[in-house]
């Protein structure tokens, strides 16, 4: 599998394009309004204590408070005093730990996301391409896809003789075969990003961001641009030049996989990246024999349903089915990628008979999800057929970061039909008819209830009004407007 990443470097928006044997599997985007907050590390002043919660909301400079939780309390930040206390581990004791107007540091663990604030850690890490470091700490914990135990010693006595007593340390997926050299230059780069943070938190006037981790540059490097990746391709020819110089540092080998785009049409029209974004916010995806699934994600929840669509097989009714579950699972796990969904996903496959097939689909869907870099769990088939999927959110989906609200439905997704507005002027003509008497009537309604009303003149001949519909395009779908034709007196506005 050949894997490239197309780096589109502007001054609005920055996007990272993910792409998988010339197909789009990952699309990161920054805008300059919307940047990602995740890792970020503020001092922030307590405006809340809540024991009730067991939380504290801390102001950190965002329109919206951030959420603490008594677990996220670093007990390093404490007094003797309120040590005692946090020891106890009764989340109640909140208000006796925190006060109101107090400093405190803290790092941006999940973004804020339309109504909720960000959630914030007093415990900070600053991670790096091998190495996530955490002062205070001094566990050491290696990624388990490091599965070698021979590997697993090898880089424990690295790191005795490299970190510090009280620096924790978590050893990342890339540290494989890494030599001790490379584990001292990274560790002393992240040391001194460490200094600097405490430097600036003595001298920053709250709320205030202390360290932003996330600047493109760094974190194509540390999170995305490993050995993997064959090739790299930037617009930017600045972009480009500081990328390298971060790779000299610790990963040199790579440099040479960094190529600069020059050509006068824009990268990612090029590379057939613009034509397939424009697929990620359908809600339908079609499957290549013909069958469908339907994406339906909300605040919280993902429903996933998968349909047989034109497909009707060559054989037996259970291959067809299977068939179609099978292509589902593989595409499903694409967008949930691709459209970076998190939290609970429910994929309602079509029913299948034997268990046997339901194992192979179950298999096909957690094989689909084993590139996934997002920490997520698979449960297996539910009692109703159904397969959940819980993913970890670190930043607003794609369908969040590019839409708004629908000033229509009001993020229902669906409007009122024609007829059922028409029945609520009905009924309100007929409450109102003590205060209309015998009045001509002119109500003004959306073009589209307009054209039903016209379509049904015998709709309204229970009403002893003579009525005028007008088309009004400042309506939303769902309103109207009653004036009397006479005096232009208005009745009702809704």
């Amino acid at each position: 599998m050949f894997n490239e990443l197309i780096v589109n470097y502007g001054q609005i928006e920055k996007r990272v394009a993910l792409l998988e044997d010339n197909r789009l599997v990952e699309l990161f985007a920054e805008k300059k309004e919307n940047q990602i907050l995740v890792g970020n590390i503020y001092v922030g002043v307590v405006k809340n204590v809540l024991p009730g919660m067991g939380a504290a909301f801390v102001d950190i400079g965002l329109a919206r408070t951030a959420f603490l939780h008594f677990t996220d309390i670093d007990s390093m930040s404490l007094n003797k005093t309120t040590k005692k206390i946090f020891a106890k581990r009764k989340s109640s004791d909140i208000g006796k730990v925190l006060s109101i107007g107090q400093e405190i540091i803290v790092q941006v663990k999940k973004e804020p996301i339309l109504k909720k604030g960000a959630r914030v850690t007093g415990k900070l890490s600053i991670p790096g391409k091998f190495l996530v470091f955490m002062p205070g700490e001094k566990k050491v914990a290696i990624s388990r896809k490091i599965s070698s135990a021979g590997e697993r010693n090898r880089i424990k006595k690295i790191l005795k003789k490299v970190k510090d007593k009280d620096v924790g340390i978590i050893v990342r997926t890339d540290t494989e075969s890494i030599n001790e050299e490379d584990f001292k230059k990274e560790y002393i780069g992240i040391e001194r990003t460490w200094k600097l943070i405490n430097k600036q938190a003595k001298h920053a006037k709250p709320p205030a961001c202390i360290y932003d981790e996330n600047d493109l540059s760094f974190s194509l490097v540390r999170d995305i641009f490993n050995s993997s990746i064959d090739r790299m391709v930037v617009d930017d020819k600045k972009m480009r030049n500081r990328i390298v110089s971060k790779l000299k540092d610790i990963a040199p080998e790579l440099v040479n996989r960094i190529e600069l785009y020059q050509e006068e049409s824009p990268i990612f029209n090029a590379y057939g990246i613009e034509k397939e974004i424009g697929n990620i916010f359908k809600s339908r995806v079609n499957l290549p024999s013909g069958g469908n699934i339907t994406i339906q994600q909300t605040e919280a929840l993902v429903a996933i349903d998968v349909n047989t669509g034109s497909f009707t097989g060559k054989d037996n009714y259970e291959k067809t089915i299977t068939k179609t579950n099978t292509e589902a699972a593989i595409e499903a796990a694409l967008q949930i990628r691709l459209r970076d969904l998190s939290g609970i996903m429910v994929i309602d496959f079509i029913d299948m008979k034997y268990e046997n097939d339901r194992d192979n689909v179950y298999a096909t869907l957690k094989d689909s999800l084993k590139r996934d870099r997002a920490k997520h769990k698979i449960f297996p088939f539910s009692p109703l057929g159904l397969i959940e999927i819980s993913r970890k959110r670190t930043r607003p989906s794609l369908l969040l970061s590019y839409s708004e609200q629908c000033p229509h439905c009001h993020g229902t997704g669906r409007l009122l039909s024609r007829d059922s507005i028409a029945v609520q002027i009905s009924r309100w003509l007929k409450r109102a008819s003590y205060f209309i008497k015998k009045d001509d009537l002119t109500i003004k309604v959306h073009k589209n209830v307009k054209k039903f009303t016209d379509e049904n003149p015998d709709f309204f001949d229970d009403i002893q009004n003579s009525i005028k519909f007008v088309s009004d395009g400042s309506l939303d779908f769902d309103k109207f407007k009653v004036f009397s034709t006479r005096t232009n007196k208005e009745f009702f506005s809704e």
